[in-house]
């Protein structure tokens, strides 16, 4: 069976095409810059007509879609309503799912007669308790607004989760592990019997750890703090909590290999504030674990700076607790997930 997965993003659009019989990629095609000054490739629709395959020969198209709400906590077969449902959820995820949805528009129009799903970021973290999801704001505000903790990286955390299972020789559902996907975005996972039970990205991918360009946690009277007295607009403080903060902000650059680099003062407060942030999660989701199996790096900075893990590890953090280091496969779990999925439907229509 043929799997193609598409990771549609704002200006760039990734492929791969699988041979689901051995989980091998057969062809894969990444496009950068869309709609950029100088860029040859104007649209997400030119992209795919760079593809040197059939779109309507493949048995299945999955596709990331990064927030799923409350709405979608499983692989989802894409029909009229599902894509009304995720241009709904476009204020939640302004910057991802409009670029999550053109792929799929511009795949319908190409193959309409092949099956498309959706994966979403957000599911993998749907089944965290209430008391992991919610803020400690007036009840309302998550009963009319959904204003609530969500999750991303799912994808990556699952798959991670499943790599764990696997060198480790049990299920799944017999493990309690810590996944870290540290990249330019970054988020730590606390998974108890296979299940997610807390994350460090809420609301928005935001919430959480120092990354390349975001903030992470803060004081939230900081913002309301710019705007009232320094005037700040609400342009001005999500751009720079999100575009101009995190490394980028300390010591001016988001690039990891150029901090190590450099190592001046700044760089050094940098990756000195990424180390402990992520130290205190670990120490945080340890307590709520008990008993913790695995602590998994991933992401670019997980898989590539021996010495990023190494500081953050010190101090004996795994305390004889197995640490892995996995490369994460997003699209190949997406099209794991649509291969299961159609598992699923096959059963329960022979049933």
């Amino acid at each position: 069976m043929k799997v193609a997965v598409i990771n549609s993003g704002s200006s760039s659009l990734k492929f791969k095409l699988y041979d689901m019989s051995n989980k091998e990629v057969i062809y894969s095609l990444l496009v950068e810059n869309i709609g950029l000054k100088g860029s040859k490739i104007k649209t997400h629709h030119e992209a795919l007509d760079s593809l040197d395959v059939d779109l309507s020969s493949i048995d299945i198209i999955g596709h990331r879609v990064v927030h799923g709400g409350e709405e979608f906590s499983e692989p989802t077969i894409v029909d009229d309503e599902v894509i009304q449902k995720i241009e709904e959820l476009t204020h939640l995820a302004p910057l991802h799912n409009p670029a999550n949805l053109e792929g799929i528009l511009v795949a319908k129009q190409k193959a309409p007669n092949t099956t498309q799903v959706a994966v979403f970021d957000t599911a993998f973290h749907s089944q965290m308790p209430e008391v992991a999801y919610l803020y400690a704001l007036p009840y309302e505000m998550y009963e009319k607004h959904k204003i609530r903790r969500y999750g991303f990286h799912g994808t990556s955390h699952s798959y991670l989760l499943k790599e764990c299972a696997l060198l480790l020789k049990k299920e799944t559902i017999e493990l309690n592990i810590i996944s870290l996907h540290l990249g330019n975005g970054a988020s730590a996972c606390a998974i108890e019997k296979g299940v997610s039970i807390d994350t460090s990205m809420g609301f928005t991918p935001l919430e959480g750890l120092v990354m390349g360009t975001r903030s992470g946690d803060i004081d939230p009277a900081i913002v309301l703090y710019m705007q009232r007295d320094l005037g700040f607009s609400v342009k001005r403080v999500d751009e720079m909590l999100n575009k101009k903060s995190g490394l980028l902000g300390i010591c001016g650059s988001s690039d990891i290999r150029d901090i190590l680099e450099n190592n001046d003062n700044k760089s050094k407060l940098a990756i000195d504030m990424m180390v402990r942030r992520v130290k205190k999660y670990i120490g945080s989701y340890k307590a709520l674990l008990g008993r913790v199996d695995a602590i998994v790096f991933s992401g670019g900075i997980g898989e590539n700076s021996a010495y990023i893990r190494d500081r953050i590890m010190d101090n004996d953090l795994a305390m004889g607790t197995p640490v892995f280091v996995i490369k994460t496969d997003e699209e190949l779990e997406i099209a794991r997930q649509c291969l299961s999925f159609k598992k699923i439907k096959k059963d329960i229509n022979e049933d």
